[in-house]
Order: structure tokens, then C-alpha cells, then sequence
């Protein structure tokens, strides 16, 4: 399928990489991304994420076929409110989010009050690095991403939604917005808040001078996360608040028992915890290829 418009709000790492990918592939007749800063208006178009790139939402979504919201979180409700008035009746609506129950509770009524349909979409593509100069065609190909369509989602634009993610080479895996919000507070929005107070814990000004000096290779990986957007980061941690306190929890518990482990030196079950961590971690490593 090839789109006549693609409206981006948003035009960094995801948008960015998005229109790359349209445009690379002939998907796309024009893409029109939506900035909010005048410095990203010729960088947009200089990259070649964007056709044109414009500080004016309605002007960015006028006639477009797909509109795809790539902005934090916290600001798609009321960015939704002002360019939906302005779309087609039959318009396509998805987001990039990493928080989908708020999202979809918020877009979809929204949405089908002005006739344009909306599905809600994860692509599970993202790094710690952010603006559109980090972008790249081929940043979804391999990936996974996540629609969460519900009862009231139109049939025909969830196909189309899930084709666009198929066509710049993302597999598809369909989940409740509920679902998908609970997997992803461990496997993203965890590791993410774990890196963040690892950072800040060991690389706090009051360390002895050469603590940051013996921060090696096995420190930058495991905190690799930590640079990223604080805003994003803030606006998922407030958005999935629930699933990813559990999920901290449960961190918590385990962290606690592994304090015990080393403190009694018990290191038949040191060894016996550290295994199973290497086995689990290791299929998972096969698994993926």
C-alpha cells in the first residue's frame, strides 16, 4: 500500500526514523512532519525524514491520509484535540507510544467523535539517543511492534495500521492496551528506571575522585538506557505508574535476596541465582537470532 500523505507529529528518533524508512521505501507520496522548534524545520529536511516540515499542526495534517503522533506521551491528548478537526472523515490515527491503556483510553473516543479511526502502536525500536539527526531507515527492521486494537477499533484500519509496520520491517504482535502495558513495564520501563538509579547512584559527585575513572565497558552497557529523553521517561513512568510499580517491586525483592545471599557468603546460592540468570538470558539471546 502506498499512502498519498503521511502527517509526523513529531519528527526525532521514532518519526524521524519512520519517515526514512516511507521514503527510502516508496511508501510514501509525501511526508509533512510537524516540529516545534525552527532549528528542526531545515534538519527534518535535510536528513530526508520529511518532504517538508512545518511549525503549524494543522497545515502539517491537512489531508492526510495517516497521521502518526511521535511526541512524548504527555502531549498527544492535547495535540489529538487540535488536529483531528482538521483530518479527513476515514483518516488514519496511530502513535508510537510506550504506554498504550492511556493512550488508546484518551485517542480512541476522541477520535471516532470526528470520524477518523484510531489504532494504537508500539514500535519496539527506540535508543537512548534522541532528535531526528539520530535517525535511520532501517531503525525498524527486525523489530518488533505492538498494535492494541480493542472492540471499537475499525477492522479495516487495524490491517492498514499493521501493513505499515510490515512494510518498513517490523513484525506485528496484537495485545490488549492493558497487556502490553504490563509486559512492557518489565521489559522496557524497568531496565530503563534501573539503569537511570544505577547512574545516579555510582556517579554522584560525592563518589571518591576516581569511582567514575573504574566505570568500564560492563558499567556503560548496563546504564546505556540512562541517556535518555528524561522528558519521555518521566511521561511513562506517571502513565503506566501502576504496572511499573509492581514491577519495581518485584525488583526490589529480588535485589533484597541477593543482598542476603552476599552478606551470609552463601556461595553455593550465589552461583545457583547467577546461573539461572546466564540460562535465562542466554535462550533468550538464541531465541532472537
Amino acid at each position: 500500500m502506498k499512502w498519498k500523505k503521511v502527517s509526523l507529529v513529531g519528527v526525532g528518533l521514532l518519526g524521524g526514523s519512520l519517515g526514512l524508512a516511507l521514503r527510502s521505501r516508496g511508501l510514501a507520496g509525501r511526508v509533512v512532519g510537524y516540529v516545534r522548534r525552527p532549528a528542526s524545520l531545515a534538519e527534518a529536511v535535510r536528513v530526508g525524514a520529511v518532504d517538508a516540515a512545518t511549525l503549524e499542526l494543522v497545515e502539517a495534517v491537512a489531508e492526510a491520509e495517516l497521521v502518526v503522533l511521535c511526541t512524548p506521551i504527555g502531549q498527544m491528548g492535547a495535540l489529538a484535540e487540535k488536529l483531528l478537526p482538521a483530518l479527513s472523515p476515514g483518516a488514519l490515527l496511530t502513535d508510537v507510544g510506550s504506554v498504550k491503556g492511556t493512550v488508546v483510553r484518551d485517542l480512541e473516543p476522541l477520535s471516532q467523535k470526528a470520524g477518523v479511526h484510531f489504532v494504537g502502536s508500539h514500535p519496539m525500536a527506540g535508543s537512548e539517543k534522541t532528535g531526528v539527526g539520530a535517525a535511520r531507515a532501517d531503525l525498524f527492521a527486525d523489530s518488533v511492534t505492538v498494535v492494541t486494537p480493542t472492540r471499537r477499533t475499525d477492522a479495516r484500519a487495524l490491517r492498514a495500521i499493521q501493513n505499515l509496520w510490515v512494510s518498513v520491517g517490523s513484525r506485528v504482535l496484537s495485545l490488549s492496551p492493558d497487556e502490553h502495558d504490563e509486559l512492557v513495564s518489565r521489559s522496557s520501563h524497568l531496565p530503563y528506571l534501573t539503569a537511570a538509579t544505577l547512574a545516579r547512584l555510582v556517579l554522584d559527585p560525592r563518589r571518591p575522585k576516581h569511582q567514575s575513572t573504574l566505570c568500564a565497558n560492563g558499567f556503560r552497557d548496563t546504564t546505556r538506557v540512562a541517556s535518555g529523553s528524561p522528558e519521555m521517561w518521566r511521561d511513562i513512568a506517571l502513565a503506566n505508574r501502576r504496572p511499573l510499580a509492581k514491577a519495581l517491586g518485584e525488583l526490589i525483592r529480588d535485589l533484597q535476596r541477593v543482598r542476603r545471599l552476599v552478606r551470609d557468603g552463601n556461595a553455593r546460592r550465589i552461583e545457583t541465582f547467577l546461573q539461572e540468570a546466564k540460562a535465562r538470558r542466554d535462550h533468550w539471546q538464541d531465541r532472537r537470532g
